[in-house]
């Protein structure tokens, strides 16, 4: 086996794949963000408004994450692409330990319903780099039954 036969780093053994997007902790920056959502989605023969529910999703959970990181964070989204669903996996850097994404807000649960599954994750950053927030997401294609 040549390493051309070889499967990518980013390809897993279930027929998933792995894209990752690093920028800036800035709002600026999420329609970018944003964009590879939703091609992916497109990519992967979601319905239109599966398409566009993992956009708006997306758009929520970095808008969400943007506001308590650090100043000079990055804000990173992974995406693994299924065949029948995506996960999204969005973090960012805080000052603090104590930061926390607040879930009782009306943007939560506009997350809430865009999404299939939400949770926050929070790593006070004692064995690591620092502080993380983070919101993972899963969206289904839309033709699913849930």
């Amino acid at each position: 086996m040549t390493d051309l036969d070889s499967p990518s780093p980013a390809d897993a053994l279930d027929g998933a794949s792995t894209v990752e997007v690093r920028t800036s902790a800035s709002a600026a920056l999420i329609p970018t963000i944003r964009a590879v959502a939703s091609d992916l989605a497109a990519r992967a023969d979601f319905d239109l408004d599966a398409i566009s529910d993992l956009r708006m999703a997306v758009d929520e959970a970095c808008a969400t994450l943007v506001d308590v990181a650090a100043p000079t964070s990055w804000l990173r989204c992974t995406f693994l692409v299924r065949p029948e669903r995506i996960e999204v996996h969005a973090q960012v850097q805080t000052k603090h330990a104590e930061a926390v994404v607040s879930t009782d807000t009306f943007g939560w649960r506009v997350l809430q319903t865009l999404a299939d599954e939400v949770t926050v994750h929070h790593d006070p950053g004692r064995d690591g780099p620092g502080p993380t927030v983070g919101i993972r997401l899963d969206k289904r294609s839309g033709d699913v039954m849930r």
